[in-house]
């Protein structure tokens, strides 16, 4: 559906197309002008792409002036890499020590350079805005989930710890934000099964002013289901009011929600995966497990206890301004030191590499 329809059609006329043009109009003009190209691709479309480019560098003669590399994001389609092949043309990334373990599996050994985040993410969310959207929820325990609608989302855990809140007489609400993914209506029958209100927000949200009058409007619903589109310059506000952001994956290879909610000063509930930035307790609540009692109880601690949400939020920020984009690429500059001796790439001096022009793919 969408941009993975006829996607095997877009991967062989991208493999046709890409690799002699890249090298024609990109490549080799970037060289005579005296730089160093990386090329980095990313997720099994681009894996034989690779091997088809590293060739047009050896025909003109110029792959030892290239560093070739690929990151796994994901582990979709591993089983459909040649990944003989492209170790040996590439050098393999990925983004977290827990996916370099899942591609262990496959008999290959990546080195990690994390995910990002814009730093512009780490303005200061203001506290007026915080303050209405709390109003407008008008509950202690206020929840908010955005994500695919999938089973690895955990959806389930977090719709039942809603429930467990409310039967324990917790004032507790959840604002959701999902996808078209026909899972999402099996989520939703699971929470009216539960004996959850769910109300679903199809106007377009335009600001924080539109959100409140929303939330208001619907003041009776336990869930708030958002099925309109949701502006991106909401969702700091959303992750800084909310008692928790539930990023409570069962399978997360780096975990950006939990990242970008730990940057606005919120309060991340993130699974116990690839989320390596997150410390439990110090600066995230980790969820070891899918039982929803483990949320609930965090969430009725957090509740009763503002100054623990309080050192979190502000330990969250100063962790999140280590994955600024800038700071992710300085760690891959260093690592291309490495990938420079792999590759014996050749190059004019021998100072300190300078940062790579950037190659479409």
């Amino acid at each position: 559906v969408g941009v993975y329809d006829g996607e095997d059609d877009k991967v062989a006329d991208l493999n046709r197309s890409l690799p002699n043009a890249l090298v024609k109009d990109f490549i080799r003009p970037a060289i005579e002008r005296g730089n160093t190209v990386v090329v980095l691709g990313e997720e099994w479309h681009i894996a034989h792409a690779m091997s088809l480019i590293s060739d047009a560098l050896y025909f003109a003669g110029l792959r030892d002036r290239c560093l070739l590399l690929w990151n796994a994001n994901n582990h979709f389609s591993f089983n459909r890499i040649n990944w003989g092949q492209l170790g040996f043309v590439t050098t393999l990334m990925t983004v977290s020590r827990y996916m370099k373990h899942i591609m262990w599996r496959w008999g290959v050994n990546p080195i990690v350079v994390p995910n990002g985040i814009p730093g512009s993410m780490m303005a200061r969310v203001s506290q007026a805005q915080v303050r209405a959207v709390r109003a407008a929820a008008g509950v202690p325990a206020f929840l908010f989930k955005i994500g695919r609608f999938s089973p690895d989302k955990r959806w389930h855990q977090a719709i039942a710890a809603l429930a467990q809140l409310k039967e324990r007489g917790v004032g507790a609400r959840l604002l959701m934000r999902g996808g078209l993914e026909p899972f999402g209506g099996e989520v939703l029958d699971f929470a009216r099964q539960r004996g959850l209100h769910v109300v679903p927000l199809s106007s377009r949200i335009e600001d924080v002013a539109g959100l409140a009058s929303a939330l208001k409007e619907n003041a009776d619903a336990d869930i708030w289901n958002v099925t309109a589109f949701l502006p991106d310059d909401l969702l700091p506000v959303l992750y800084a009011s909310a008692t928790a952001t539930l990023a409570n994956s069962g399978h997360e290879p780096f975990g950006l929600v939990g990242l970008e909610a730990m940057a606005s000063g919120g309060v991340a509930f993130v699974g116990a995966t690839g989320e390596e930035y997150a410390q439990p307790f110090k600066n995230a609540i980790v969820i070891e497990t899918e039982d929803a009692a483990e949320i609930v109880a965090y969430v009725t601690n957090l509740a009763a206890r503002p100054e623990v949400a309080r050192n979190l939020r502000i330990a969250a920020q100063r962790t999140a301004r280590d994955y600024t984009w800038q700071r992710v690429i300085d760690i891959l500059l260093q690592r291309l030191e490495f990938v420079a001796l792999k590759q014996g790439l050749k190059v004019q001096d021998t100072g300190p590499m300078a940062p790579p022009e950037e190659a479409p793919l």
